[in-house]
């Protein structure tokens, strides 16, 4: 009976040792998700101490009602129809076009208002 308690006892050991490796690897994978996730270098990715949400991808999908100013606006990118060849009419925009964002940067609007 004797080894019976101790192998419950080394049970409970094993089990607690177990739970703490899993909760270190959780803690982990959730620290490692932050860090990919912070962009290094983009000063202008973070405000204070909450990250901002990007409005625009890097290829934007139009959507009804807009225009290559209010997209241009939204997005930070004055060059819209410079970057996108494909657009040869910038007033002729219809909702599905697929279009090339490259927001400009804190620093770069900065310089722009200098």
């Amino acid at each position: 009976m004797a080894s019976s308690g101790k192998s419950k006892t080394a049970v409970r050991a094993v089990r607690t040792i177990a739970d703490a490796a899993a909760w270190c690897c959780a803690i982990s994978v959730i620290a490692l998700i932050l860090v990919a996730s912070m962009r290094e270098g983009k000063v202008s990715s973070v405000r204070g101490n909450r990250l901002l949400d990007w409005p625009c991808d890097e290829i934007y999908v139009v959507r009804e009602g807009e225009t290559l100013h209010t997209i241009s606006d939204k997005c930070g990118d004055p060059f819209i129809v410079e970057r996108n060849p494909h657009i040869h009419d910038p007033d002729d925009v219809f909702p599905g076009l697929v279009i090339k964002i490259a927001p400009f940067e804190i620093s770069n609007r900065k310089m722009l208002v200098r």
